[in-house]
């Protein structure tokens, strides 16, 4: 019998998975956002698709969502709701607890959007996390201030990568940010800023039980490049390091605590400069963004949007799950801004581009190699030519761009 997929994605992205689904058997139904209607979509995959003008996770449009879900559910039995954006969590766990579809609640989804909800659950599990308060109460506010040394992170609890973040290095700064927030302060929260390297952990989730687990460092934070006009870079952490076992454990214990079921999830950890040790700074419960999915596939052969929806389907129906064998290689992204509109990329020809990423006003391109030391020599060349001829800058914006 065949099972019905839901796919929600405000953004353009998650055609592998749509086209996994469909190739698995599946319907699959896909709601996005009417601008969107015109981009490349997998359409033959798509049984059905369906758009909502706002992608706003406000109380209404979740309401207007549920609606028009009932309205679809009265010919088409829904068996699956998938979220494939990290914007799109709160939606799908709505969609999923009024008309009680299995998968992740709205009490879990809060773990994998709501950065306070993120440290609280893991500080109470034992895990390490930068210090932090909510911006809910003015007494307990100063006493994070009094107790906690400069400088400190204001934070969106409900966006994405460095969106929104700013730096504050006095007690008057961080005041006169939460008297700006206004109204919105609760939707904030305040951390320590802790100096460190940043890693992720790619990865999939069956029952319960890492299926996979792919560790990464980035060689430019994701808050410097938003903040200080950098280049993104990352690359595969050295197999069976320190470093990618303790994190391989780490992100184990950030999973079961946050009682991750069923899913991909992209989780960020800081390795602190101070002490040494890994802290845990957030997560979520979809592919990570700006291709780092194609990044892990270079190097381990698994292409996360697509185990993602086979595992789904796979426990749909009742059928056992098998992860393809997994490649032990390296590899590495490097993402910038350019000045040229259709950037000439000839001179990123060494026999390791695994691909160039067409995207205009970008150098985009993945590389990958069975000698870490490779990658690193590699992406550290490749960004200094970027660096001297192609590289520009943009202010941070205040909503993400995906």
């Amino acid at each position: 019998m065949k099972k019905t997929f839901l796919c929600i994605t405000f953004y353009f992205k998650g055609n592998e998975f749509l086209q996994q689904c469909k190739a698995e058997g599946n319907t699959v139904f896909l709601l996005t956002k009417k601008k969107l209607e015109n981009k490349p979509w997998a359409w033959e995959s798509i049984d059905e698709v369906f758009y909502m003008e706002s992608d706003e996770n406000s109380p209404e449009n979740i309401n207007n969502l549920i609606k028009g879900v009932a309205w679809l559910m009265r010919k088409h039995k829904i068996d699956r709701v998938v979220a494939l954006d990290d914007f799109d969590v709160e939606k799908a766990a709505a969609v999923r607890e009024e008309f009680r579809i299995p998968g992740m609640g709205q009490t879990t989804a809060r773990y994998f959007r709501d950065k306070l909800a993120m440290r609280i659950k893991a500080r109470d599990a034992g895990l390490r996390v930068p210090a932090f308060s909510p911006l809910f109460n003015d007494e307990e506010i100063n006493l994070f201030a009094n107790q906690i040394p400069t400088p400190w992170l204001v934070k969106p609890r409900s966006e994405a990568s460095a969106t929104g973040i700013r730096k504050v290095h006095s007690t008057d700064q961080l005041w006169e940010v939460i008297h700006q927030l206004g109204d919105k302060r609760h939707m904030y929260l305040v951390e320590q800023f802790k100096p460190g390297d940043v890693y992720h952990v790619d990865a999939l989730t069956i029952n319960g039980e890492m299926a996979f687990n792919w560790t990464s460092k980035y060689l430019s934070t994701p808050f410097d490049v938003a903040h200080g006009a950098g280049i993104f870079r990352s690359a595969t952490l050295p197999h069976n390091s320190d470093d990618d076992i303790l994190l391989k454990e780490f992100n184990n214990r950030v999973m079961k605590a946050f009682g991750m079921k069923n899913s991909a999830s992209h989780t960020e950890y800081i390795k602190c400069h101070e002490d040494g040790e890994f802290y845990f700074l957030e997560t979520s419960a979809r592919v990570g963004g700006a291709h780092l999915g194609t990044m892990v596939e270079a190097a381990s052969g698994i292409n996360l949007w697509r185990e993602w929806a086979r595992l789904e389907s796979a426990l749909l129906k009742g059928e056992a799950y098998q992860l393809p064998e997994v490649k032990r290689h390296y590899s590495g992204i490097l993402i910038s801004l350019a000045r040229q509109q259709h950037p000439d990329l000839s001179p990123f020809n060494d026999p390791e581009i695994y691909c160039h990423i067409p995207e205009e006003h970008h150098v985009a391109l993945i590389i990958h190699s069975s000698n870490h030391q490779r990658i690193i020599e590699l992406l550290d060349k490749y960004a200094q030519i970027v660096k001297e001829h192609y590289h520009a800058s943009a202010p941070v914006p205040d909503k993400p761009s995906h």
